[in-house]
C-alpha cells in the first residue's frame, strides 16, 4: 500500500484542555488555524500515516493465492456487512443530540453502503465456492477487531469517532490502484470475475467521493469535533496496520476449509442477502 504523505507521530490529545491540544499535537494545530477542506484533509491524512509509521514492520505478507484471496474477500463481507445498519443507527444518535449535518452525512452513507457485502459474496461464488458457506467458516480476526471498533464508535454517547473510522477506511481504499486489481486478476482461474468488491473499494470505486465528501463535513465541525475525529483517524489506523503485522492462516489451512465449501456447480450463481 503506497502511503501518500509524510508525518510525524500523533500524541493522543487531552479534550479537557484545548490550550494544551493547541500548542503540544500538530495536527491539532492545524484545526485552529482553519478550517478549510485542504487543511482538514492534510489533518486526518498525516494521522493515518503516524499510525502507518508506528506500527509496519518490514515482513511481508505471504503470496497471494485464489484460496488467500476468499480469505481477502471473506474480511471484506464481514467488514462490509453491517455498515448499514450502523451508520443508520449513527444517523438516530446525531439526531437525537441535534447534530444535523452529522445526521444527514450518516444516512446518506448508509444508503451509499446498502449491497455492498452482496459483492463480496457474489465474488466469493464466482470462484466456485458456496459464499454462505465461506462467510461463516472464514472469520478474519482483524476484520472483526476493526468491526469491533467501528461497533464501539458508533454506540457511544457521542458517535463522533465513526466519521474517523468511516474516513480512514475509504481514504485507505484510495490507495488501491488498477495496477492491484490486475494483480489479484493474475492470480484467478480465467474468466473468473471476482474482484467487484475490490473495484468498488478502491480508487476506481465510490469511495474517492465519499472520501470527498466526509471531508466537506469534517470540515464545518467544531475544533472539539475535528479533534475527536483526528484520533479516531490514527486509531483506526493503527489497528488496521497492526494487523497486518500478525500472523497469517496457513495455505493448507485455507485448502482444508474451502475443499469442503466447492459449489456443485457454477452455471447459476445466486445470492441470497
Amino acid at each position: 500500500m503506497n502511503l501518500l504523505f509524510r508525518s510525524t507521530n500523533i500524541d493522543k490529545p487531552n479534550n479537557s484542555n484545548e490550550s494544551t491540544l493547541k500548542s503540544s499535537n500538530p495536527f491539532i494545530q492545524l484545526i485552529f488555524d482553519t478550517d478549510q477542506v485542504s487543511q482538514t484533509r492534510k489533518l486526518l491524512d498525516r494521522a493515518i500515516v503516524s499510525a502507518a509509521k508506528d506500527t509496519l514492520s518490514n515482513c511481508k505478507p505471504p503470496a497471494l493465492t485464489p484460496s488467500r484471496w476468499i480469505w481477502q474477500l471473506a474480511a471484506s463481507y464481514h467488514l462490509t456487512h453491517s455498515t448499514e445498519v450502523l451508520m443508520e443507527e449513527a444517523a438516530g444518535r446525531f439526531a437525537r443530540l441535534g447534530r444535523w449535518s452529522l445526521a444527514q452525512w450518516a444516512a446518506h452513507k448508509a444508503h451509499e453502503e446498502q449491497g455492498h457485502d452482496r459483492l463480496a459474496l457474489l465474488d466469493i461464488q464466482s470462484m466456485g465456492y458456496d459464499a454462505q458457506a465461506v462467510v461463516k467458516a472464514l472469520v478474519p480476526p482483524n476484520a472483526i477487531a476493526l468491526l469491533d471498533l467501528f461497533t464501539r464508535s458508533v454506540q457511544t454517547a457521542d458517535p463522533i469517532g465513526c466519521v474517523g473510522y468511516c474516513y480512514t477506511m475509504e481514504r485507505l481504499a484510495m490507495n488501491i490502484k488498477a495496477e492491484h486489481i490486475q494483480l489479484v486478476e493474475a492470480i484467478l482461474p480465467p474468466h473468473t470475475d471476482a474482484t467487484r468488491c475490490l473495484r468498488m473499494h478502491s480508487c476506481l470505486g465510490s469511495d474517492v467521493n465519499h472520501v470527498e465528501e466526509t471531508l466537506k463535513i469534517a470540515a464545518t465541525l467544531t475544533s472539539e469535533e475535528r479533534t475527536n475525529i483526528t484520533v479516531a483517524c490514527y486509531e483506526t489506523a493503527l489497528l488496521y496496520f497492526s494487523s497486518l503485522n500478525e500472523n497469517y492462516i496457513l495455505e493448507v489451512e485455507l485448502q482444508q476449509v474451502l475443499n469442503q465449501l466447492k459449489l456443485q456447480t457454477r452455471e447459476v450463481l445466486t445470492v441470497d442477502c
